[in-house]
């Protein structure tokens, strides 16, 4: 008896041990900066205190900063990768293949000087390691506690090469992005400290207080809540602008719970405003010009845009967003976007505001480590992207599936022999467009294939209990796939193996078909590699479409209803067999057309087989 009592309490303590250390948590932080800004050398001095709390069941010893500006220099990480992988790169970051890293004068590069950290007081050892730097602690921070870090820094703003710096292509005098040192994310993975090479962030849900010194002539635009607008330029008609004896003005800015801070400065700037009904209060930062006059006329569609994401996926959980012309094309930052302005179309514009703003889901709130799994957060972006531009500018001849051109870009790529698995981390794709493909294409068409395959209605019901679960969270695959499960009954996990982990292909055909005098029997083929349950249609002379759903034996579950129609359920299709063949209820003069996926949903790399015209 008391072995058993023993056997059962040693039971019961593994068990509670394994819970807890497989249990969700996220780290948080609380930043407070003073930043002086020398406008005309392109300088500031930084002063932080950083309050940071530990809700791991780890004991931490060590603690990593990010240093993203040190990358903004001849022989940085970044420049070696460019010039080693020429033309194949990424090519904003190269002219005819040569690294523009290489070619920054000294006085540009970006450098962030850390002069020195304090834990509680204590002065701490801490060494530079490229865009990272190693901290040892003084104290190590024990499982759900709290310690605070303060430090001191200076930085020189870089030639804008990528995303952040100095005189964009524009005109933008400064894109402050990722540009003070950031404390990196730690989960159950340990510390997320990847180098920056060019790609995606990942940090941990912070709070910010940040005040910022600066000539009194500019105009600062941010995602956070100006706290101070009647002191400062631009946001209110009869402000009352506040200066110190160096005629510099002080912005007060707040944000709760986002990944980073990014604010932009320029002389130029004017500042728009409109409230979207149920939504964010919208700002518009921007040189007014003939060149930016799109963005007047884009108000209307980016109201329409919130409006859909929150009905679609789930409410933006932020009081504002900012749409600031600063970047170099376009990237996402906490409740804003820096974007090139000058639109050369109001599709074009709309387009980049509904891409980047739909990163405040699929980033900001849902907060997936980029660096690792780029394909949900550009993939599952580009999906809500589509879906929405489809309904903002409906295409002329009228398409019922908005994915199709990405569907063909993909089938095109397929046959260049360069693609490479989504499952590759960001930075480490060796082929530019490559990456492109893998994350933003293969990411959205991951959904795509998904709708496919469990109907659309239960798709739309993943998402929103996906995000439902999630926001404001740093949710992984392991987390959609068990929701995608648990709301379709089906086995997916073969179908994330294939399409995110492998370049298998999908390649369906019609191989024969029979006609009798009542009856047809069709005869399909497998030659790809991927296994995937089909539908197939037959459009009557009398211009009626009747559908039926083979499903594949390895989901278990069928799918019972999609928006495309009504089908007939016929016989599994085992995922070992090449051919499968059916008979339906109607003969060669009843027929006008049959085929494979009348949807245009189905990734099949090789479209032309999978239809036939009865003539």
């Amino acid at each position: 008896m008391q072995k058993l009592l023993l056997t059962i309490v040693f039971s019961a303590i593994c068990t509670l041990s394994f819970s807890q250390q497989n249990a969700y948590y996220q780290q948080s932080a609380k930043y407070k900066m003073d930043i002086d800004i020398d406008a005309q050398n392109f300088t500031y001095q930084g002063n932080q205190t950083l309050t940071y709390t530990n809700n791991s069941p780890d004991e931490l010893k060590v603690v990593y900063f990010h240093l993203y500006w040190n990358a903004f220099k001849p022989n940085s990480m970044m420049d070696q990768r460019v010039q080693s992988q020429g033309k194949n790169g990424d090519s904003r970051l190269q002219t005819n293949g040569i690294s523009r890293l290489a070619s920054i004068p000294k006085n540009e590069e970006g450098a962030q000087n850390i002069h020195w950290i304090r834990q509680n007081g204590k002065d701490l050892k801490f060494e530079i390691q490229e865009t990272i730097m190693k901290v040892e602690l003084d104290t190590p921070i024990k499982p759900n506690s709290s310690t605070t870090f303060t430090m001191e820094w200076d930085a020189n703003i870089p030639m804008q090469i990528r995303r952040a710096g100095r005189n964009n292509r524009e005109g933008i005098d400064m894109t402050m992005t990722q540009w003070y040192p950031k404390i990196a994310e730690y989960d159950y993975d340990g510390w997320a400290t990847f180098d920056y090479i060019g790609r995606e962030f990942h940090a941990p849900f912070s709070d910010f207080q940040v005040n910022i010194k600066i000539d009194k002539d500019y105009v600062i635009g941010a995602g956070g809540i100006l706290e101070n607008p009647s002191e400062v330029k631009g946001y209110e008609p009869n402000a009352n602008i506040k200066t110190d004896s160096n005629n510099k003005a002080t912005w007060k800015w707040t944000a709760k719970n986002i990944l980073d801070f990014a604010f932009a400065a320029d002389r130029d700037y004017t500042v728009e405003t409109f409230t979207i009904l149920d939504g964010p209060k919208v700002f518009y930062v921007y040189q007014k010009s003939e060149k930016t006059k799109l963005w007047e006329e884009s108000k209307p569609y980016v109201t329409k845009f919130f409006q859909l994401m929150n009905a679609t996926y789930g409410k933006y959980a932020y009081p504002s967003y900012s749409f600031i012309q600063g970047g170099d094309g376009g990237m996402e930052y906490g409740m804003c976007t820096m974007m090139l302005g000058e639109g050369r179309s109001l599709e074009g514009l709309v387009g980049l505001m509904v891409h980047e703003g739909g990163h405040s889901w699929n980033q900001q709130m849902m907060a997936y480590n980029e660096s690792m799994r780029p394909w949900m957060d550009e993939g599952f972006t580009s999906y809500y992207d589509d879906l929405i531009m489809h309904q903002l500018f409906p295409p002329k001849e009228a398409v019922a599936n908005p994915f199709v051109n990405t569907i063909n870009s993909y089938v095109n790529f397929t046959k260049t022999g360069k693609e490479e698995p989504a499952v590759w981390l960001g930075d480490h794709h060796d082929d530019g467009r490559a990456y492109s493909v893998a994350s933003y294409v293969k990411g959205e068409l991951f959904l795509v294939q998904l709708g496919y395959i469990v109907g659309e209605q239960n798709l739309s019901l993943i998402m929103k209990e996906f995000f439902n679960q999630w926001k404001m969270k740093h949710p992984t695959d392991r987390d959609f796939m068990h929701v995608a499960q648990k709301i379709s009954g089906m086995d997916l996990k073969w179908f994330q193996h294939y399409w995110i982990n492998t370049t298998k292909t999908i390649d369906y055909a019609i191989k024969d078909v029979k006609y009798d005098k009542t009856s047809t029997t069709i005869t399909l083929e497998n030659k790809g590699s991927i296994p995937m349950p089909i539908d197939f249609s037959v459009l009557t002379k009398d211009k009626k479409v009747v559908n039926y759903q083979i499903p594949m034996n390895m989901t278990h579950i069928w799918k019972s209803k999609d928006i495309y129609g009504d089908f007939k359920t016929l016989d599994y299709w085992k995922w070992t067999q090449k051919e499968y063949s059916f008979t339906i209820p109607y003969n060669k003069s009843q027929i006008s057309a049959l085929g494979i996926d009348f949807s245009q949903r189905l990734a099949d790399v090789n479209p032309a087989d999978n239809f036939i015209e009865v003539k």
